[in-house]
């Protein structure tokens, strides 16, 4: 890259950043909202990419992880008392940001628990085999009602430091005129959050370990070979996606501030899955952009429903706003799946550098060399 494009990358990557810091002092609650939906699903996106893309590791407990991280930081967070509906509700109490630490390594645990599996089996097997923690999620969350609060859920604690609510009203904030509330707060926590989770997931897709689970996805035996401890380098990367899912489940209950249990079923997880192929496997930045299009497809749709005329109303026998997303989504995967297999990231490059193939490429390499070029030695991958 010359000089030149990285000045200009560095340029829109500043005025970018800009731009979305400025956001809350210009849109209203939904928009807000919809931006913090979207940069919690953007974390749990990139974590299942981990996993998914470039691990090659097929799961369909992603549901499950970011329930783990919601429900763990109620209760760590939360306090005990009725409820309602003759439940009564456990909690410890702890200061939100210990508890929204200890929900995020309650996720990361549970999926170390379930990593001896992930570590033995992959493919469709794999995929089978997390979808079961789905199914005992679900059971967990509808009858372990002292910790979940049942069938009504559980309301979610803000964040705070010092007696100042991170992600909630208290106390009243005003910020060159304009009165900063929940939906203001929330959405530089969750900025925050997603620029941390994007810059850890590139490191790690850059250094040895992203190299050593792309060849370990490509070729197990290989990767063997060449020192790769395979099953642990699975198993890690089943924890750390579990970790990014459990972060996801923290935002995305701050932004809701009340959980329920049919919110993390299977649709779940096949929308996070649908996210990584969308957005383009194996990529970072895919991940964000699945995350946005999976997430905020279905809020417009129904924002506008109104004025779409083809949108039948919601439970009817028509096709309604959340019937149209699902039609989309699935339209969007087989064209990305046959025509575009780098998914939107790649669609992205193409139109951002549309004469790059006219304006004087490299010469190309034998496909030999180039093959031998782009191969990572094995001292490059082997663990220390």
């Amino acid at each position: 890259m010359s000089d030149r494009s990285r000045l200009v990358r560095r340029t829109l990557l500043a005025a970018g950043l800009l731009l979305v810091l400025a956001l809350p002092f210009y849109l209203d609650g939904f928009w807000l909202l919809l931006g913090v939906l979207i940069m919690a699903a953007a974390i749990g996106a990139i974590g299942l990419n981990l996993l998914v893309g470039t691990a090659g590791q097929l799961s369909l407990a992603h549901a499950f992880f970011l329930a783990v991280g919601a429900y763990s930081y109620c209760w760590f967070a939360g306090d005990s008392g009725p409820a309602g509906g003759g439940i009564t509700l456990t909690g410890l109490h702890l200061p939100s940001l210990l508890a929204a630490v200890l929900a995020v390594a309650t996720a990361g645990f549970a999926g170390l628990l379930f990593s001896p599996i992930a570590g033995r089996v992959r493919g469709l097997y794999l995929g089978l085999a997390s979808l079961a923690l789905v199914f005992v999620g679900q059971h967990l969350l509808f009858n372990l009602s002292s910790v979940t609060g049942g069938y009504n859920g559980r309301r979610v604690p803000a964040l705070a430091v010092a007696g100042f609510e991170l992600t909630g009203n208290d106390p009243q904030l005003t910020v060159l005129g304009v009165p900063f509330g929940d939906r203001e707060r929330q959405w530089y926590v969750a900025l925050v959050c997603v620029v941390v989770a994007y810059l850890f997931a590139r490191n790690v897709l850059t250094g040895r370990p992203g190299r050593a689970l792309a060849l370990m996805r490509d070729n197990e035996t290989a990767a063997a070979v060449v020192g790769v401890p395979v099953h642990r380098y699975k198993a890690a990367a089943f924890v750390l996606s579990s970790m990014y899912a459990g972060a996801a489940g923290v935002l995305l209950a701050q932004a809701l501030q009340r959980v329920v249990p049919d919110y993390f079923g299977l649709a779940l997880s096949v929308d996070y899955l649908a996210m990584v192929v969308i957005g383009g496997l194996g990529s970072v930045a895919g991940s964000v952009l699945g995350a946005a299009f999976v997430t905020g497809l279905p809020t417009l749709l129904t924002h506008y429903s109104d004025h779409l005329s083809f949108l039948a109303e919601p439970g009817s026998s028509g096709v309604d706003p959340a019937v149209a997303a699902r039609l989309v989504f699935g339209a969007a995967m087989a064209v990305v799946i046959l025509m575009e297999p780098g998914g939107l990231v790649t669609l992205s490059r193409r139109l951002r550098f549309p004469l790059r193939k006219a304006g004087g490429a490299a010469p190309a390499q034998p496909p030999q060399t180039a093959a031998r070029a782009s191969a990572p030695a094995p001292h490059d991958i082997a663990s220390p």
